[in-house]
This record gives structure tokens, sequence and C-alpha cells, in this order.
């Protein structure tokens, strides 16, 4: 994949040294579908953690026809059927690389459920960001060492899912760990050091299973055409990793969208998993552009045998923060036509 216009990471990493003043302005209640039903469907969706902040900073969304309408009901509109939220451990409450609390997050997997979609919940395992090689151990879990850390992501892990369960909702999917291919929790749970990262991922899984014996858990990583994805499945599966399905960021050209995908399959079927696509998105001042690459995105997605593809904050718009890889205009509040996208594929 070539060089984004703007780089995701790069903003993240920004947000994460201090984003405030960039911030200026079908599950059925208590029910999972259970594994092989959502398996056997494909999913559209969309990553939206922001959605609480921005409303809580008086932004809004209309849909194409210019009226103003809660954002689910936009999204559904499209075809959507899931929604993906992150969650940090002991966020700040900085508007845009902050908050996404577990109450918070709860509260808002309570709106999706109540809009008839499936829900995916984001592990990031840090106070912050975590992405492809960059990784923070959650502050207050700094000191620890390898068996406290994993005492404390089972008992975190357990806390959590016990915290949403307790609002009567029920994920179809869990993240383990948010763009992992360098391991979680540096440098204690490092892909360097693959049985003590197998030991905390391991955590997490059986305290998932444990709430939420249906849910598929989902290992998720960055850019499929990288070394470092067989690295770390070899790695992961070398020492009894246990895992339900694939997850991949990609954030790929139209035209590296079916050899993209292709890289996400045979990673997957050498160790017989399922998989989809978790983050995508493509340049906002390129709406036709980026409308095309979703579809290419979906169409090699559904050839293949992957069971869905999640855009990543396309609700987003400025000036809420400098990401421009949203699919929202931010002159009219309206989706442009990378929403499209979804309609056709």
């Amino acid at each position: 994949m070539g060089e984004l216009p703007v780089s995701r990471r790069s903003f993240l990493r920004t947000t994460a040294a201090g984003a405030g003043a960039l911030a200026l302005g079908a599950l059925t209640a208590g029910q999972s579908a259970g594994a092989a039903e959502a398996e056997s469907a494909f999913h559209k969706g969309a990553d939206i953690s922001w959605v609480p902040q921005m409303e809580a900073h008086g932004y809004y969304w209309r849909n194409a026809s210019g009226v103003r309408q809660d954002i689910l009901t936009i999204l559904k509109g499209y075809g959507l059927s899931a929604i993906r939220l992150r969650t940090f451990v002991n966020p700040s409450s900085d508007p845009v690389s902050g908050h996404c609390s577990i109450s918070e997050t709860a509260a808002m997997a309570v709106r999706v459920r109540d809009a008839g979609m499936a829900l995916s919940i984001d592990y990031h395992f840090s106070d912050t960001w975590a992405d492809e090689g960059h990784q923070p151990t959650p502050a207050a879990w700094a000191r620890m060492s390898y068996s406290q850390l994993r005492s404390a992501i089972a008992s975190y892990v357990d806390s959590s899912m016990n915290v949403i369960k307790s609002r009567g909702v029920t994920p179809t999917w869990v993240q383990i760990g948010n763009e992992i291919n360098s391991g979680i929790c540096h440098p204690v749970g490092s892909v360097s050091n693959p049985a003590q990262m197998t030991g905390l991922l391991n955590a997490a899984h059986d305290a998932v299973k444990q709430v939420f014996p249906n849910a598929i858990v989902m290992i998720h990583l960055a850019s499929p055409q990288h070394s470092s994805v067989a690295s770390f499945f070899k790695a992961y599966s070398s020492h009894g990793g246990k895992w339900d399905m694939n997850g991949f960021s990609s954030y790929g050209s139209a035209s590296a969208a079916a050899g993209l995908v292709n890289d996400m399959k045979s990673v997957s079927n050498a160790y017989g998993k399922p998989y989809m696509q978790v983050e995508f998105g493509g340049p906002v001042s390129n709406p036709s552009g980026t409308e095309t690459t979703l579809k290419n995105f979906l169409t090699a997605l559904k050839s293949s045998g992957g069971q869905g593809l999640l855009y990543w904050e396309p609700q987003s718009y400025s000036p809420f923060n400098g990401y421009n890889m949203g699919a929202w205009n931010s002159t009219n509040r309206e989706p442009t036509a990378i929403m499209n996208g979804f309609a056709a594929g």
C-alpha cells in the first residue's frame, strides 16, 4: 500500500500528544446472533467512536436530502449493519484522543443495540491510541511484571465485558487489541516476547468467553501486505494463541484493493480463520475516488469470502479534528458521494 495523502497513524500520534485545541467546536436486547450466523452474513459497517464527543460539542448530521437525523439512522440507510466502538483503559478527557471509557462505550453500545445493529468492541489496552508498532501500556499497569499484567488484563476485560452485559448488550465481535502487529502493552507483551504476548492475549480471550461464550474474538492487524502480519500469526499460533477471526486495517488505493484483500485471505486461510476488513478510509477531498476505492474493496471482499468492511469514523468532519479521511461534508453536514459506495456495494 502506498503512502496516504495524510497518514491516519500520524494523525493519531499527533492527537495523542495533545489534540484538545483541534476539538473546538443486529443485536436484540441481550442476545448474540452467534458465531455461525455472524460469519454467514456480510457486514457493512463503521467505527463511530467519536460520535458522543462530537455530539457533546454541538456537531450533528444531515442525510443526503438535507434532513437532520441520528447518525445511526443515516448509516442504516446506506445498508450498514454493524458498528465498532473502541475503549481505552483510563482515558483522558480530551475529546479526540481521550474519552471512550468502558462506561461511555457501553452507553453508546446501547444506542447501537437499539438501532438493531451488530456491535464490535475494540480493546486498545492503552489509555489512548494503540496502533501498528505503537502499543503503550496503560499508566496504571506500567510497572507490572508479566504475571501481574496478565492478571490485570484478565480482570479488566472481565469487568468491562460485564459492564456491557449489565446494559443488556451482547457484542458480536470483540477485538483483543488494536492493530497488534507488534504485540500489546510494550515492552512486556511485545511480539519479540511471543510467549508473554500470547499469554496476555489468551487471558483477554478467556475473559471475553467467560462473559460472552458466543462472542467472536478477533485478532486485529494492520497492513495485510506487510511481513509483520505473517510473523505475528506464526508467533501467536506456535505459542498456543486463541482466537476466532482475523480483522485487518487497510487504507490502500482502488487499484491495490484486490491484492490487499488477497493478502488478507491468504494469511487467514493459512490458519483456518474467517476474516473481515475492520478499518478503511480515503481522502474526503476526493469523494469520487474514495467511493471507487470503497466499491473495489467491497467487491474484492465479497468475491473472496470476506465477512465485511468497516469504515473508520466516516461521520467525522472539521473542525472537530484534523482528520481528513471521513466521508461527510463539513459545510452542509451531509454525506459525500463516498457513502454511495456502500449503497452500491
